[in-house]
């Protein structure tokens, strides 16, 4: 399994950065303004050496966590992995994974004070070494899991469809994949995508979008969810003008493992009415970009939508009318413009 750009990616985060600050681009790094308030809670309680560490590009942490099962792909020093650990709470239960040691023992060293600081009896976070792209051989069984996250990791993947094939493996049906990632708006040379640095700074191997949207389809993924999405800003010259003129986005995707969902938006008369009960929503939740459900306001859905709000862990905060019996031809469900969309800040979080 181990490749060149395995050992490269290695050395990288294992022993040319030693703090966020070495990064030499934002693109591995996040708007602190894009997390959620209990994410920054729960920040409060991180250890400094965790959070000095972290590299990442968005916040993939999702709401409705009690008591779930999270799996953390490339978790590095466990920043993400350790939040999760607090708001899924001492029922719950949290795997980081990585595959260099240098961040492994960071993350490691620091179980008994995060475990004494939310106040559990016991650890409810382990961290395993061992690569995205085959997560049977770490010990992850088929539908053991109930979210999946990463942050700015699969695009350094050489093997980008294992990494999705062993994800939809391990989630549980009704199951979530929740990630933020740096997306191109083109396929990046190889000459460029084998530079080291270039890779390290999740530049060259961020996927390009279409063929994101198709290797997501193959795995069996028909429909995905896109949060958030931001402008990433190269301010090293060098760099910019190695990488050429593509553009580069930090995205935040939700996908979910449904077998009922269809390649486009189809409209079988459904609609949804979200309950107000998700803690920090109490007035509206988002779904993605374009779906903003209003407390107590039916909304007319698609039979997509309809199922990930009703056939996940969320279906017991909205009340979902109608069914598929009867099909109404296709539904008109865009995302929001590109032109309403906005740079992202070149503050690390």
């Amino acid at each position: 399994m181990t490749t060149a750009t395995h050992n490269n990616l290695k050395d990288y985060y294992g022993k040319v950065l030693s703090h966020s600050n070495d990064l030499q681009t934002n693109a591995c790094c996040c708007d602190a303004d894009s997390i959620p308030a209990e994410v920054k809670e729960a920040l409060k309680l991180i250890h400094h050496e965790i959070t000095d560490r972290f590299y990442g590009c968005g916040s993939p942490i999702p709401p409705v966590l009690e008591g779930m099962s999270v799996l953390d792909l490339g978790c590095g020093t466990g920043r993400d992995a350790y939040i999760l650990s607090h708001l899924v709470g001492e029922s719950g239960h949290v795997i980081g994974i990585d595959m260099t040691d240098e961040q492994l023992e960071t993350a490691r060293k620091h179980i008994n004070y995060h475990t004494e600081a939310f106040g559990y009896a016991k650890a409810n976070i382990e961290f395993r070494q061992g690569f995205i792209e085959d997560l049977k051989a770490i010990g992850i069984a088929d539908n053991s899991v109930d979210i999946v996250i990463s942050n700015c990791v699969i695009n350094l993947s050489p093997d980008k469809e294992s990494v999705f094939r062993e994800i939809f493996r391990v989630l549980k049906p009704g199951g979530e994949l929740y990630f933020s990632d740096v997306f191109a708006d083109r396929r990046i040379a190889k000459a460029l995508r084998d530079d080291p640095l270039l890779h390290g700074e999740c530049l060259s191997g961020a996927m390009y979008s279409e063929d994101f949207r198709r290797l997501l389809a193959e795995v069996g993924c028909p429909d995905y969810r896109v949060t958030s999405k931001a402008v990433i800003t190269i301010d090293n010259p060098e760099i910019k003008d190695r990488i050429g003129f593509a553009r580069f986005d930090s995205v935040t995707v939700r996908a979910f493992k449904l077998a009922s969902l269809e390649d486009i938006c189809e409209d079988y008369g459904q609609s949804a009415i979200y309950k107000g009960s998700i803690a920090g929503h109490p007035h509206h939740f988002d779904l993605d970009d374009h779906h903003r459900f209003y407390t107590g306001k039916p909304m007319l859905v698609c039979g997509n939508t309809a199922a990930m709000v009703g056939e996940t862990r969320f279906k017991e905060h909205f009340t979902v009318t109608g069914d598929r019996s009867t099909h109404f031809g296709a539904f008109d469900c865009k995302p929001v413009p590109a032109a309403q969309q906005e740079p992202s800040s070149s503050s690390c979080c």
